[in-house]
């Protein structure tokens, strides 16, 4: 487990900066201590620092993972932010949708948010912004892009692509066959 380099931690705060804007340095110093991203195997980890040192006692052959993975470099060096980061980027949100209970079903499996299943949408948002889309219960769902802005929301019909999907809770479901 080694420190993110200039270039892989830029990748990283660009991709979080999508979703939660300015709140990234809220992230890094919380209440209960300090907290970093290191990488392991292509792989970045959000964990304080108190973990860090403790890890540092494990071979890196041996060590599987150390707090949450909040998502991957690709061959192609691209930073694919996954669900397990969702609920750490979910509470400093800049921007979220709230979803009609008959649409949550539809965003779990996958698809894009139309306008006929939008119950609220945060004001100012702009188009092609990163979201987090939640359940009318305040459940956060996933991730997704602005695919209309508000303004253009609410002109908008009710089969139009509102939200664009990113990634769900419903993919630990989906995956579980490629898993074994």
């Amino acid at each position: 487990m080694r420190p993110l380099t200039d270039d892989e931690a830029s990748k990283v705060f660009e991709k979080l900066g999508k979703y939660i804007g300015d709140n990234i340095q809220m992230l890094l110093e919380r209440a209960d201590g300090a907290y970093c991203f290191r990488l392991h195997k292509d792989r970045v980890y959000y964990l304080s620092e108190s973990c860090v040192r403790h890890s540092i006692n494990i071979a890196r052959s041996n060590l599987v993972s150390a707090g949450s993975c909040f998502g991957k470099f690709t061959k192609s060096g691209t930073f694919r932010l996954q669900i397990t980061a969702l609920d750490h980027v979910a509470q400093y949100a800049k921007f979220k949708i709230w979803l009609k209970p008959g649409a949550e079903q539809s965003f779990l499996y996958g698809n894009h948010v139309l306008k006929s299943g939008l119950g609220r949408i945060t004001d100012n948002t702009p188009q092609y912004q990163g979201i987090i889309v939640y359940s009318m219960s305040d459940t956060p769902l996933g991730f997704g892009v602005a695919a209309k802005s508000t303004q253009e929301c609410r002109r908008a019909d009710p089969g139009t692509i509102v939200a664009f999907h990113q990634a769900d809770i419903g993919e630990y479901l989906r995956s579980e066959d490629t898993l074994t």
